[in-house]
């Protein structure tokens, strides 16, 4: 199975031409063997709209093809700026399985369906379907969320995106892609601190002191200050937050540096999405704004 990725050509009449691209694409690896230490699947998820997920499963945690203990489960969305990626290009799927590897967990990677051809919200639904896959896995509870670099934006720009030398052009544009025709970056797809946003995150705190969210970013990224207003916001609304937030490293280092995965991997464990603990969590990660 396989998901069709493309890049946009912005054309002088206003029309986009998109364009498949050339990033190096993976298949799953169902069979274990001493070489493959962690075995994937494709499966479908909703036939009408192509949505689909690679699951990862650890083959130490295998006795004879049935899993021999309860392993937390992760769903991970891949980044992508909503406009582009995709759930079997090499680098999500190397991190899948390393993660997978390290945590002794089952992840999830599903995709979703990509602007402009689809704008928001369809990625976000498509994000809310996958895990109903998972419906019958009593009992399964939904334990937190982790927001890996998340993409957020705003019509005025914040101080880390005025410091950091990185061009504005092409956040924007994914925003242009992705969001409603019409809408500017204070719609509530990508900017949670404005209009019912507070509310949103209010529910999330209602969830109680089981329920938990993480969120992940570096200090030079040009969205740090984004992801510390979400956060705080989270906090005032009674939300159980912890923040990590270092320095070094580039947006999506993890994907092509095994060292700095799994330094990831070592933020999950802390969080709860260690395995052997005895019960299903789920967390959720990815460069999307979610």
């Amino acid at each position: 199975m396989s998901e069709s990725t493309q890049d946009n050509i912005n054309n002088p009449d206003g029309s986009i031409t998109s364009v498949p691209t050339r990033f190096p694409y993976v298949p799953a690896t169902p069979e274990p063997s001493p070489q493959n230490p962690v075995v994937s699947k494709d499966i479908t998820v909703n036939r009408s709209k192509s949505t689909w997920m690679r699951l990862y499963v650890p083959t130490a945690a295998l006795n004879g093809g049935v899993s021999s203990e309860k392993l937390p489960l992760v769903v991970y969305y891949h980044g992508g700026g909503f406009a582009t990626g995709s759930v079997d290009f090499y680098p999500h799927h190397d991190f899948c399985n390393l993660m997978a590897r390290e945590l002794n967990a089952v992840f999830a990677s599903p995709s979703y369906r990509l602007a402009p051809v689809n704008r928001l919200p369809a990625a976000y639904d498509d994000g809310v379907d996958a895990p109903a896959v998972f419906a019958d896995l009593s009992p399964l509870r939904i334990r937190g969320m982790i927001l890996h670099q998340p993409f957020f934006g705003g019509e005025e720009r914040c101080e880390s995106e005025t410091n950091v030398n990185f061009p504005h052009i092409l956040s924007d544009a994914c925003w242009h892609l992705c969001l409603p025709v019409g809408a500017n970056r204070d719609h509530e797809y990508s900017n949670p601190t404005v209009g019912d946003g507070p509310k949103q995150m209010e529910k999330i705190g209602r969830l109680g002191r089981n329920w938990k969210v993480v969120v992940i970013g570096r200090e030079r990224h040009r969205l740090i200050d984004r992801h510390r207003d979400v956060a705080k916001l989270m906090k005032d609304q009674g939300v159980d937050v912890t923040e990590h937030f270092t320095d070094g490293d580039v947006h999506g280092a993890e994907l092509v540096n095994q060292g700095v995965c799994i330094k990831r991997e070592r933020v999950q464990r802390r969080f709860g999405c260690g395995g052997g603990q005895g019960g299903n969590r789920f967390g959720r990660g990815g460069g999307g704004g979610r």
